[in-house]
């Protein structure tokens, strides 16, 4: 058990932590305060990890968003053409009514394709943001 244990609050909108709780439920968690110790320490490995990768790199930016939240799909657009120089293509797929999926493919500067996935992440109406690096050239 880890020491110097604080208290928080944290607001979510209902159908995510229900949806919280059923993967709780499935993975055999004994507790919702367990298993957001182990999302917030695998949120902090991959940061750190996107920390240490540098020079060139290729690889998949997958961007998940809200396409019915006003200006997203704008902004989505605005952000690929900023990043000319390290996107390849893309790819997009409507995976509901609401949601669309934009597959991004990266070769560069690593430091300019976190700050594309950063840019993204910050973006009113996305998701989620992941980059999986494929070639480390």
């Amino acid at each position: 058990m880890e020491e110097n244990i604080t208290r928080i609050g944290v607001s979510l909108p209902k159908n995510l932590l229900e949806e919280f709780d059923s993967i709780i439920k499935t993975r055999g968690y004994s507790s919702r305060s367990e298993a957001i110790r182990d999302a917030i320490r695998n949120y902090i490995m991959e940061y750190k990890w996107l920390e240490r990768e540098e020079g060139e790199i290729v690889g998949v930016v997958y961007i998940i968003y809200d396409h019915t939240v006003k200006g997203v799909s704008d902004a989505i657009i605005d952000l690929q053409h900023e990043f000319l120089d390290v996107i390849t293509t893309t790819m997009h797929i409507h995976l509901s009514k609401d949601y669309c999926l934009e597959i991004i493919l990266v070769k560069g500067d690593m430091k300019k394709v976190k700050a594309l996935v950063d840019k993204a992440t910050t973006i009113k109406g996305v998701m989620n943001v992941k980059l999986v690096t494929a070639v480390k050239s």
